[in-house]
C-alpha cells in the first residue's frame, strides 16, 4: 500500500493536501449532528415536563440552528471533495499511463516474445486505469469513517466502555469476508489472465476492419462469435461463483452486526425505563449504533478495496520494476536534413562507415526457444556496398536485422560495427544510424506527411525534407493523387484515405529514407511492387545508397540481381556468396531457385 500512497503523492501533491483537508472536515459533520439531536432531543423532553415556550426557545434555538448550518455545510463539503477527486483522479491517471508508457518503450523486444509477459502487461494496464483511483477513493472513505466512528465511540463511551466495543466487535466477521473474498477474486483473475486477453482478441478479431474481409470471405463470424461466447460463459460463472459466495458471508456476518447493534440499544431502553438516561440518550445511542454500523460497513469496504487495490497494483509495480538488459542513454541525433533547419547537437550528423558491419561467430535464440535462428554465423557487409540475401522462409534472414539494430544481443559472439562491438556502443545512437524498413512496417493513422517524418521526427519541421524523401521512394506520386496532398490524412481509424499494400509500402519506403544514415537495411522492399514499380524504384534506391552501407533481404531475384554482392542463407548460415552473374554461373542452390523463378514469370 505504500507504493500506492507513494504513487498518489507523486502525481497530485498538491490536490491530495486539499483533498484530506476537505475529508478531514467532512468527516467531523456526522459526530456534531448526533450531539446536537441529542441536545434538542432532550429539550423538548423538557417541555414535556413543564418547561415554558420561553425556555424552550431558549435551550433548542441555537443547536437547531447549527444543525441547518452542518447540514448546508456538508453540501458544500461534498460538492468541493467531489470536484478536487476529479482533478486528483485525472492526473493520477495521467501520471500512471506516463509510467506504463516509458517502461513498456524501455523493456527489450524479448519481453514481447513471452506469453506471461503479455499476461503481466494486461493485469497492469487494467489496473493503470482503475486500481490507482479506487485506492485513492478508498484511502478517503476509510480516513473520513475512521473519523466519523471514533467521534461515535467517544459518544458511547460515556455511558458505558463496552459499548463501543460491542459495536467494533460486531464488524469482525465482515472484515474476515472481505479479505477472505479480496485474496480469492486475485488468485481467480490470476489464473484467467490468458482468458481475458483472449476475449479481448476475439472481440477484436470481429469488429476489426483488418480482419472483416476474411471474417465474410471465409464465414468466420459465428466461429469466432462461439469462442468468445463461451469464454465469456467461463469468465462470468467463475465470477458469479465468487459473487454467491461472498453473499452468503455477507448475510451471515450482518446477522451478527445486526444482533450486535439490538443488544445496545436493547440496554439503553433498559436504562431509560429505569430513570437512569434521558429520552435524548435514547435517541443518541440509536443514531450511534445506525451510524456506526453503516461507517462500519463503509469502513470494511474501504478496507477491502484497499486491500484489493494493492493486491492488483502489485501486478503494476512488478511490471514497472522490470530492468531491460539493453540500456539506452535517450539521447537522439538528428539527420542531416534536421541540421539543416537548426536542430543540431554535440553528436550530429551521420558519418559513413570505414569497415563496415561484421557478424563474427554469432549464435543467436529467440527467448523460449531451443532452436538457434543462427548458429555460428559470420557474415561481412563492406561499405559503400549494396548487399541481397536471400533464402527460405525461417532461414535467419529478418533476425540479422533485429540483432543489428541491437533489439537483441546474441548468446555467443559478436556484432561489430567498424571493428567495435555493439554491446560497447549507446543503443539509441547506434539506431540513430540505421534507417530500417521492416517487412511489416507500421501504417500510422496521421497525415501522409507525418507517417513519413516518424523516420526523423526532428525533420517535421522542413517540408523539404519529407518530399525528398518521398521522390526518393517513388511515393511522391502517390501523394499527389491524394485529397489534400502531404496533408490527407491516411487509414481509416480517423475518416482518412486508405491506400493499397504497395502504396503503403512506397510510404514506409520514404520514412526509412528520410533518415539520413549510414546504414540502410530493407527487409522485402518490393514485395508489394508490381514489376513496373520495382524497375523504377530499383533505379532510385542505387543512387541513395551511394556511400552507405546498405542490406536489402529479398525473395525476389529480380531484386537481389541489382546488388553488388549477394548471400543465400539456409538454416542460419551463408551457402553461397557472390554477384548475380557469379552465383548464376555456379550452378548452384541460387542457380536452381532463378531458373525456377524465371520459368514461372516466363509466358508458356
Amino acid at each position: 500500500m505504500a507504493q500506492g500512497l507513494a504513487l498518489v503523492w507523486q502525481a497530485a501533491p498538491g490536490w491530495t493536501i486539499a483533498w484530506a483537508l476537505l475529508l478531514l472536515a467532512q468527516g467531523g459533520i456526522p459526530v456534531a449532528q448526533v450531539y446536537l439531536v441529542r441536545t434538542v432531543v432532550n429539550g423538548l423532553a423538557g417541555a414535556l415536563r413543564g418547561l415554558d415556550a420561553a425556555g424552550l426557545v431558549a435551550v433548542v434555538w441555537l443547536p437547531a440552528v447549527l444543525l441547518g448550518v452542518l447540514v448546508l455545510a456538508g453540501m458544500v463539503l461534498a460538492s468541493l471533495v467531489s470536484l478536487v477527486h476529479t482533478a486528483q483522479a485525472e492526473q493520477l491517471q495521467d501520471h500512471v499511463h506516463g509510467l506504463i508508457h516509458r517502461q513498456a518503450l524501455a523493456l527489450d523486444l524479448a519481453f514481447y516474445d513471452r506469453p506471461e509477459s503479455y499476461d503481466l502487461l494486461h493485469r497492469a494496464r487494467v489496473d493503470a486505469l482503475s486500481q490507482p483511483i479506487a485506492l485513492l477513493e478508498s484511502l478517503g472513505a476509510l480516513g473520513q469513517s475512521s473519523l466519523t466512528l471514533a467521534g461515535v465511540a467517544v459518544l458511547l463511551v460515556v455511558y458505558t466502555p463496552w459499548l463501543p466495543l460491542m459495536l467494533l466487535g460486531s464488524a469482525l466477521p465482515g472484515l474476515w469476508v472481505v479479505a477472505r473474498y479480496t485474496r480469492r477474486e486475485n488468485k481467480w483473475r490470476t489464473r484467467n489472465t490468458a482468458n481475458e486477453r483472449r476475449t479481448r482478441y476475439l472481440d477484436w478479431m470481429l469488429t476489426d476492419r483488418g480482419s472483416a474481409a476474411e471474417m465474410r470471405l471465409f464465414a468466420l463470424g459465428d466461429y469466432h462469435q462461439s469462442a468468445f461466447q463461451r469464454l465469456r460463459a467461463h469468465l462470468r460463472q467463475g465470477r458469479l461463483t465468487l459473487a454467491t459466495s461472498k453473499m452468503k458471508s455477507e448475510l451471515a456476518a450482518g446477522a451478527i452486526a445486526w444482533l450486535g447493534g439490538l443488544a445496545g440499544m436493547g440496554w439503553m431502553l433498559l436504562r431509560v425505563v429505569q430513570g437512569l438516561a434521558q429520552l435524548g440518550d435514547l435517541v443518541l445511542c440509536y443514531q450511534a449504533f445506525q451510524q456506526g454500523q453503516g461507517l462500519l460497513r463503509s469502513l470494511l469496504g474501504s478496507a477491502g478495496q484497499i486491500y484489493r487495490s494493492a493486491l492488483f497494483l502489485d501486478n503494476l509495480f512488478q511490471f514497472l520494476s522490470l530492468t531491460p538488459s539493453i540500456a539506452s542513454s535517450g539521447l537522439l541525433s538528428p539527420g542531416a536534413c534536421a541540421q539543416k533547419n537548426g536542430i543540431t547537437s554535440a553528436d550530429s550528423g551521420i558519418s559513413f562507415l570505414r569497415d563496415g558491419v561484421s557478424f563474427e561467430g554469432v549464435t543467436f535464440r529467440y527467448p523460449g526457444s531451443e532452436r538457434a535462428a543462427l548458429a555460428d554465423f559470420s557474415l561481412h557487409l563492406p561499405p559503400d556496398t549494396v548487399t541481397a540475401i536471400v533464402g527460405h522462409n525461417g532461414a535467419g534472414k529478418s533476425t540479422l536485422i533485429k540483432l543489428l539494430c541491437r533489439l537483441y544481443d546474441p548468446q555467443e559472439g559478436q556484432v561489430l560495427l567498424d571493428g567495435r562491438d555493439l554491446r560497447a556502443l549507446d543503443p539509441t545512437a547506434l539506431r540513430r544510424q540505421v534507417a530500417v524498413l521492416f517487412q511489416e512496417p507500421v501504417r500510422y493513422h496521421a497525415t501522409a506527411a507525418e507517417n513519413i517524418g516518424m523516420g526523423d521526427l526532428a525533420a517535421l519541421v522542413d517540408g523539404g525534407c519529407i518530399r525528398e524523401a518521398a521522390r526518393a521512394a517513388g511515393s511522391d506520386e502517390i501523394i499527389d493523387r491524394l485529397p489534400r496532398g502531404y496533408e490527407t490524412m491516411l487509414g481509416k481509424w480517423f475518416g482518412g484515405t486508405d491506400l493499397s499494400v504497395g502504396e503503403w509500402q512506397r510510404i514506409a519506403l520514404a520514412r526509412a529514407f528520410l533518415r539520413d544514415a549510414a546504414i540502410i537495411v530493407l527487409d522485402e522492399p518490393t514485395s508489394a511492387m508490381d514489376s513496373w514499380a520495382e524497375t523504377d524504384w530499383l533505379g532510385r534506391f542505387r543512387d541513395l545508397a551511394a556511400g552507405r552501407t546498405a542490406l536489402m533481404i529479398t525473395h525476389r531475384f529480380t531484386t537481389a540481381m541489382h546488388a553488388d554482392v549477394i548471400h543465400v542463407m539456409r538454416d542460419g548460415r551463408i551457402l553461397e556468396s557472390g554477384s548475380h552473374a557469379e552465383l548464376v554461373a555456379a550452378g548452384g542452390h541460387y542457380a536452381e531457385s532463378w531458373r525456377a523463378q524465371m520459368r514461372e514469370s516466363s509466358p508458356v
